[in-house]
């Protein structure tokens, strides 16, 4: 209790910050941390999670950050999925080994064994655990998966968090998807939130350790923005992006993520890997280019186009070839829906062009284990099986949604501009 006790004034004046309207532009955890000269680190051994996301407002990295602050001891690295340097493709185990540049130990959570938190061995070398790193504001990117088992592995051996708050590129206000199943728990889906939960990763990780999430909570600081509101895009925020990962290169990758993540996770068609564009079209030889495409502008979804291109495929079988697709814009992110815009996409294959994705793929023994992690339930693919409209699987996720929106209100930091 009396290291939770010590942390309420700092947290008092971090939140003044963070509902600041002095400052137009916005400010990040680790500009803030800055601000407060390192003292919630001083006296203490560091380590830091993070990868080439892990950056403040002016483009300098948080490992460099801390490792040349003379206030931080600064003593290991920790990388999630797609290792310290980001390049690991997706699944990819990467083991431990040693930053050329600091020379700090790294230690993979996402390593042989297979390893997905911090062992007792690593966490017996530091007193804090930072955490700085850009997830896309969907369930399945497996950051928020990694912040959470170390938060809970931290909690049992008595190694306090930090969070180095960042902005949820696809807002704040943004609550949708379907719900989670804890049957289908995996590094893809571990928290019982929705698919897309409008929440911070600061704000996330205050609703994992007071709600029970995690067996284990810990002392927890969070290191708020300054100017972030909840209803900026990451557009609004006036930040560089860096990737967080192979397939998430532009700032506007995270939507199309999710809008079209699912449709990938079902295979058949192309959408775009290998090229600058991941996630931003969907194409296949067979495909009705204009056909399709009118049909899904017909549904007249709000801050959404369509249109018809030729695409070259860059991976797999028919590599080198062009085919048609239709390429997916965002014209208004805020009111465009993400995660319906998959169920349209396959909706839209079986009624246009004949071919009914999920019962190819079932008379081709698809495992469909993947699909229904990412999914965080097997409601989905189900009711696409059976043919169940879009519009009616979207009504029935709105019930948990709104539970979910109530649940998640007193761990909110940030306010709305309006």
């Amino acid at each position: 209790m009396l290291k939770t006790k010590l942390l309420l004034p700092l947290i008092i004046v971090l939140f003044a910050f963070a509902n600041s309207g002095l400052q137009a532009r916005v400010e990040l955890g680790s500009d803030m941390l800055e601000v407060l000269k390192f003292e919630p680190l001083r006296g203490k051994r560091v380590g830091l999670l993070t990868n080439p996301s892990g950056i403040n407002s002016r483009g300098v990295s948080t490992i460099q950050l801390l490792h040349r602050a003379p206030e931080v001891n600064l003593v290991a690295l920790f990388g999630a999925e797609h290792g310290l340097d980001g390049k690991a493709s997706a699944g990819k185990e990467v083991r431990d080994g040693t930053d050329q540049v600091t020379g700090l130990p790294v230690f993979s959570l996402y390593g042989p064994g297979p390893i997905r938190k911090p062992t007792e061995a690593m966490l017996r070398r530091i007193d804090i655990l930072v955490y700085d790193l850009q997830d896309t504001g969907a369930r399945s990117y497996t950051f928020i998966s990694s912040m959470g088992m170390a938060m809970n592995a931290c909690g049992k051996a008595g190694v306090e968090f930090m969070v180095l708050d960042r902005p949820n590129p696809l807002g704040g206000i943004r609550v949708e998807g379907p719900l989670f199943n804890p049957r289908f728990r995996s590094m893809v889906g571990q928290w019982p939130i929705p698919y897309v939960y409008g929440m911070t990763c600061g704000e996330l990780a205050r609703l994992l350790n007071k709600e029970g999430m995690i067996e284990h909570p810990c002392v927890l600081y969070i290191v708020p923005m300054r100017g972030w509101k909840r209803d900026m895009v990451w557009r609004d925020t006036g930040l560089s992006w860096k990737p967080t990962s192979p397939l998430v290169p532009h700032a506007h990758s995270p939507l199309f993520q999710v809008a079209m993540g699912m449709v990938g996770e079902i295979g058949g068609l192309d959408l775009g890997f290998g090229t600058q564009m991941p996630f931003e079209l969907f194409g296949s030889a067979w495909l009705d280019a204009n056909k399709v495409s009118r049909y899904l502008n017909a549904l007249k979804l709000p801050g959404l186009n369509f249109r018809a291109i030729k695409t070259t495929i860059a991976r797999g079988r028919y590599k080198g070839k062009t085919i048609p697709a239709v390429k997916v814009d965002f014209i208004d992110p805020v009111r465009a829906p993400l995660t319906p815009v998959n169920l349209y996409v396959i909706e839209a294959m079986r009624k246009e062009q004949g071919k009914d994705m999920i019962r190819i793929q079932n008379e081709a023994g698809k495992n469909w284990g993947l699909f229904d992690k990412v999914n965080g339930t097997n409601a989905t693919r189900l009711d696409l099986q059976v043919g169940r409209s879009v519009d009616n699987i979207v009504e029935s996720w709105r019930h948990g949604l709104e539970k979910f929106q109530s649940k998640r209100l007193p761990y909110l930091i940030y306010r709305s501009s309006k």
